[in-house]
């Protein structure tokens, strides 16, 4: 629907457009989401005042998702991720990306392959 708005009608057209990157984001954490089997009162976007931010915050009992999303094959870590992983108590950040495969970005951020995320990404445990 938006890129009918947009008035975006060809792959090229949507691939040169300025909102492609939020076009994507929305649709990969519409995925992430719907995967996880998380409900929308576990879902939450985090940011400091200082700018940082984290996409996607899960929140299901004592386990806590960090999801961070970008359209580039190349991922890359962020001084916000850092401060959520801290800040946050997370385990880890996955980024998740267009690229073709899934991969570590240090010890507790991975790049994850839209394309992998269900052999990569465990579903959420509990209700």
């Amino acid at each position: 629907m938006l890129h009918a708005l947009l008035g975006i009608g060809t792959h090229a057209e949507l691939m040169g457009h300025p909102k492609i990157g939020a076009s994507w984001e929305g649709f990969a954490l519409n995925e992430v989401v719907t995967h996880l089997g998380a409900r929308p009162e576990e879902c939450f976007f985090w940011a400091l005042h200082t700018g940082g931010e984290l996409d996607l915050l899960i929140v299901r009992g004592l386990q806590r998702r960090g999801f961070g999303f970008q359209h580039t094959d190349s991922p890359r870590r962020t001084r916000a991720m850092h401060s959520a992983l801290k800040n946050l108590h997370l385990d880890r950040i996955d980024i998740v990306h267009p690229g073709p495969r899934t991969f570590v970005v240090n010890d507790r951020i991975r790049a994850v392959a839209l394309a992998q995320l269900f052999e990569d990404v465990e579903p959420l445990a509990g209700l």
